[in-house]
């Protein structure tokens, strides 16, 4: 039941910028963060970043607010020389969170997942859980 629970929908703008970022072509690591607007119950934006490394993205999380959704665009070598540019979605739930903000992340990151088509992504590409 908990995963049709939708607590917040997703800013229009939003999606239109995760549309745009899964069919780009730049070559670098690059990441949306995203946050909710607890007033207007929105997922909205809350930063872009390029040319990130994914221990420098581990340092931009928050210790103790689940405040964040990443969708992160990185460059990755394959054994036999072929270069692919996996999307990761991945939701941050630290330890020692509220549980109202907890469970206003958890209930619209379904939502998020499905508004921004990220569903089209391998089981080796889609993280979840807790990160950092």
């Amino acid at each position: 039941m908990s995963e049709s629970l939708v607590v917040c929908d997703v800013a229009e703008d939003l999606v239109e910028k995760l549309r745009k970022f899964r069919f780009r072509k730049e070559t670098n690591n690059a990441a949306i963060i995203m946050k909710i607007d607890k007033d207007k119950r929105l997922v909205v934006l809350d930063e872009e970043l390029e040319g990130i490394s994914p221990d420098e993205l581990k340092d931009e999380l928050p210790e103790r607010q689940p405040r964040t959704f990443i969708v992160y665009s990185y460059k990755y070598q394959h054994d036999d020389g072929r270069v692919s540019y996996p999307l990761c979605f991945i939701f941050s739930s630290p330890v020692g969170c509220k549980p109202e903000q907890q469970m206003m992340y958890a209930g619209s990151k379904n939502k998020l997942v499905q508004t921004a088509e990220l569903t089209k992504l391998p089981p080796s590409g889609h993280l979840g859980g807790a990160v950092g």
